[in-house]
């Protein structure tokens, strides 16, 4: 009988750790798929601020984070570099990141 209880319980304790463990492998891949987001949006503003695609910077940021299931937190041009920060929920709390793009810096 005392075999059982121990048993059910290291039973018990693997569930929970791996349930855990699950969760924050869960929570690592949105953080990583967010920052990705987060990196399209940038590109698409720097895109159409350098006139290489049409359209409002932001709002082709918009776009791309939509289409993504997130949204556009802030939106911000220096010339052509865009700096935009997207966000999203993940089990029920709040994630984002944040990305820059634009060209490189001139050489000297």
């Amino acid at each position: 009988m005392a075999g059982s209880a121990l048993a059910a319980g290291v039973a018990g304790a693997t569930a929970a750790l791996m349930l855990g463990l699950t969760l924050a492998g869960a929570a690592a891949v949105e953080s990583q798929r967010i920052a990705s987001v987060a990196d399209a949006a940038a590109l698409a503003a720097a895109d159409a601020a350098s006139g290489a695609i049409t359209g409002d910077p932001c709002g082709r940021a918009a776009e791309v984070a939509g289409a993504q299931r997130a949204s556009v937190a802030s939106c911000a041009l220096d010339g052509l570099i865009a700096t935009v920060t997207v966000g999203a929920t993940f089990a029920g709390l709040p994630v984002g990141a944040t990305a820059r793009a634009g060209p490189p810096p001139l050489p000297g």
